[in-house]
């Protein structure tokens, strides 16, 4: 545990090894999740979101660069299985040729490519951008390349509120984004290279809400 604090505690832009436990709800059930960042390599890391029940699992993978502190994502893989049906897709961010396709279980018009910019980000790892901007007051401006198209995502500060992790109260600043029918909120602690909770909505309903437990020993991947 004092390892895993000791990533933690690291500056928001500085990438270390991290492992976390959530408490998750989707679409109404129960659930536990896990975020994880491993090392791949000089460089390189791998993201990974895991939330599973008896009836759900959805595991969302994405592994990224660290370019001089810009974090580009340079695959994806999601993957759900809700009770018999079963859906699996794949990302492939080329940035020798500034361009991201998609293949497996896609539209034609969602398989790209679809052109990218300096800075853009999946929707996986705009979760560890974001948790680096805050504390850094940053802009919370975001160009989201995901499922085929490319699109703004700017948050907006929404107040400070309290979260429990390990069992101890913490501050943490929220942030909000609203697109369409859609939002999505995320709760941000100082300190914490990822964020304590997120929560997204569709027609002002919960879709999946993620909140922070503990703190684990990160996994070693491989430098």
């Amino acid at each position: 545990m004092l390892a895993a604090w000791a990533a933690a505690a690291a500056p928001a832009w500085a990438l270390e090894p991290f492992a976390a436990d959530y408490r998750a709800t989707h679409l109404g059930m129960s659930a536990d999740g896990s975020m994880t960042v491993e090392p791949q390599g000089v460089d390189r890391w791998k993201y990974t979101l895991k939330i599973a029940n008896r009836f759900v699992q959805l595991t969302q993978i994405t592994v990224f660069e660290d370019l001089a502190g810009q974090w580009r994502p340079l695959s994806g893989t999601d993957a759900s299985l809700l009770l018999v049906k079963s859906i699996h897709r794949h990302a492939t961010y080329d940035w020798a040729r500034s361009e991201a396709r998609w293949s497996g279980d896609v539209k034609p018009e969602r398989a790209g490519p679809v052109a990218l910019q300096d800075g853009d980000v999946d929707g996986l790892l705009m979760n560890l951008v974001i948790a680096r901007d805050v504390p850094a007051g940053k802009p919370l401006r975001y160009r989201l390349v995901d499922e085929g198209r490319a699109k703004p995502m700017e948050f907006a500060f929404a107040g400070k509120e309290t979260i429990n992790v390990d069992g101890k109260p913490r501050p943490a600043t929220k942030v909000v984004n609203v697109s369409g029918n859609r939002e999505m909120l995320v709760w941000i602690v100082e300190g914490l290279p990822f964020p304590a909770r997120v929560l997204q909505r569709k027609n002002g309903k919960d879709e999946i809400d993620l909140r922070i437990v503990s703190v684990r020993q990160a996994p070693a991947g491989r430098r």
